[in-house]
């Protein structure tokens, strides 16, 4: 099982349809067993992928009131499950600080991800104790970045803090060539994968689903499965 967490310094950057599409795309693509954990108390990847938002449920799971795989459930995607979200996530920063367990979301995927190849995390933005747990648990951390200078330096101080302690992908995202500024930073990063801004991004809030699953041919879709790809080759290396 290999862990790939979906991060940003920043919120607004295209986290978490970046996430649901990569699991999409680890569930179709691949045909990976796959888990996409949403820890974001947003809880916008688990309205994305349909599923109702445990009642006040999603923060137990790190108390161990209740134990993580008891509030998994299918999506209408084979092979994709969810663990969602919900408010209760919110306390989860200072719940993690009172517990001082460095390593419990690192336990936590050991026990659920056992029936997993791939498990995804949607985080919530910021460094925090979450983030700190994040870093410890995930095989690799992807990092979406909208090519602006604000959103370049958010990654760079991502990088600077965390880069040693885990492996980061940085992704360019919301990308539109046609402005100077997002073509100037895709030339700094010729390395870096590309996901443009496309007007089927937003229509996936109103059919909840990925992009994948309507819009198969489109060249969001083939951005994703592009990025996905990349994604496992990075981790067989």
């Amino acid at each position: 099982m290999a862990t790939i967490a979906i991060y940003s310094l920043k919120g607004g950057v295209g986290k978490t349809t970046l996430a649901v599409n990569l699991a999409w795309c680890a569930a179709t693509q691949s045909a990976r067993r796959t888990l996409l954990w949403d820890l974001d108390p947003q809880a916008a990847s688990t309205f994305l992928l349909g599923a109702r938002k445990p009642k006040d449920a999603a923060q137990a799971v790190f108390t161990k009131d209740v134990a993580p795989e008891k509030l998994v459930v299918p999506t209408a995607t084979p092979r994709l499950d969810l663990l969602g979200a919900d408010t209760s996530l919110r306390g989860l920063d200072v719940l993690f600080h009172e517990l001082d367990k460095k390593k419990l979301l690192t336990k936590l995927l050991a026990q659920v991800g056992r029936d997993y190849d791939r498990v995804l995390l949607d985080c919530p933005p910021g460094i925090t104790e979450t983030s700190d747990q994040v870093m410890r648990a995930a095989d690799l951390i992807v990092v979406p970045v909208i090519p602006s200078p604000l959103s370049e330096r958010a990654y760079a101080e991502v990088a600077d803090k965390l880069g040693k302690r885990a492996a980061l992908m940085p992704v360019h995202s919301m990308v539109d060539k046609r402005r100077k500024l997002h073509a100037e930073a895709l030339a700094r990063h010729p390395d870096w994968p590309v996901v443009p801004m496309a007007s089927l991004i937003e229509q996936m809030a109103a059919k909840r689903a990925a992009i994948g699953g309507f819009a198969p041919r489109s060249a969001a879709a083939q951005a994703f499965q592009a990025l996905w790809t990349a994604i496992e080759r990075r981790l067989a290396g």
